[in-house]
């Protein structure tokens, strides 16, 4: 029988709430030219001298907060994933779980599944949304470890899943279960990502040349981060039946001084207050599991920032974690991507 093999993979995780374990992970994660973006001695510089020196003690108290019995729950979240995903799809498939960033490595699962003799193989990393620091990280570093062998599989690499219903319905779902509408706002809150990045992705001179540049997705804009982000929003806007001025998309986990995508989380905080909204709930579409930016960032920081202001309440809507409908979804997903390689036996 031939087999399919299915790399799954997310951003990363420290092996451990250490000191060391986070300097590592930071290391590695801030090195990537995808993710600081800038010449490689102005990134070492940056990252060596200033960064892990000032950031690595405060991130690793933020992990002891976040581990579990079990573990970082990315990583607890994704082999649930994986573990779940390889019962849906059966025999026929071979399901490895990867970090771009540390263990298990990207290097360590394609080795794993060349010894299973996969003819085939589809990357599917967990980031929705199409960004060169995530996605386009994952599968430049799929690549590098490709072309270092003599046999290499069919491959198929899957750009982004923004606006997969299934997706949309689980996230919906969950918000549902805290009453949308006994709260005055709904945000849906992204990871940022900075503005030179947008405009690197853009080969159309489209980028953040309008106000409303984002709002809709076409052939100019199609890889944008922050036009898939908007699109998500409006998909679970309209599954949750919320009308304009009842919501609003905002991006978060911004690092350094350059412009990035805007409005940031924590300014819209600040101005529903000053609207009067006393709870808040929200949404973090780009993350498939729960994770230091949601867990840590929106439950605990962003809350905190709310109640000062003289907010009341602030809620977290979970992510897709090992929900049974996402693992259905994904499984799907891959059925469908490598159905044109079904060959008769």
């Amino acid at each position: 029988m031939q087999k399919t093999g299915v790399l799954l993979v997310n951003l990363g995780t420290p092996d451990a709430p250490t000191k060391s374990a986070v300097w590592r992970y930071l290391r590695q994660f801030l090195l990537d030219a995808r993710v600081i973006d800038i010449p490689w001695l102005s990134r070492n510089l940056l990252v060596r001298g200033i960064i892990l020196p000032t950031r690595t003690g405060n991130s690793t108290k933020l992990y002891k907060q976040l581990w579990t019995p079990e573990g970082s729950p990315l990583k607890v979240y994704g082999e649930r994933l994986a573990v779940g995903v390889q019962a849906q799809l059966g025999s026929g498939y071979v399901v490895e779980l990867a970090m771009r960033y540390q263990n298990p490595s990207i290097e360590s699962a394609i080795e794993r599944l060349l010894q299973r003799q996969v003819r085939q193989l589809v990357i599917f990393p967990l980031f929705p949304h199409y960004a060169s620091a995530s996605t386009g990280s994952v599968h430049e570093e799929v690549m590098r470890v490709l072309a270092q062998k003599q046999a290499i599989p069919d491959l198929r690499f899957v750009n982004s899943y923004h606006d997969l219903e299934p997706m949309i319905d689980v996230f919906a779902e969950n918000g549902r279960q805290f009453g949308v509408e006994n709260y005055d706002h709904v945000l849906f809150s992204y990871h940022g990502l900075p503005q030179r990045q947008l405009r690197k992705a853009d080969t159309s001179n489209h980028c953040l040349q309008s106000a409303d540049c984002c709002q809709s997705i076409s052939e100019k804009n199609q890889f944008c981060y922050s036009a898939q982000c908007h699109a998500t929003t409006e998909a679970l806007v309209k599954k949750l039946g919320l009308k304009t001025g009842e919501y609003t998309t905002c991006f978060q986990s911004r690092l350094g001084r350059d412009p990035w995508v805007k409005p940031y989380t924590s300014d819209v905080l600040a101005e529903r207050r000053r609207q009067g909204d006393k709870s808040l709930l929200v949404f973090c579409p780009a993350f498939v599991a729960d994770c230091l930016e949601t867990t840590i960032e929106v439950s605990v920081e962003y809350r905190e920032e709310f109640l000062k202001e003289g907010g009341e309440r602030l809620d977290l809507v979970p992510s897709l974690n090992d929900h049974p409908r996402w693992v259905q979804a994904v499984s799907d997903f891959i059925k469908n991507e490598s159905s044109a390689w079904q060959r008769p036996s």
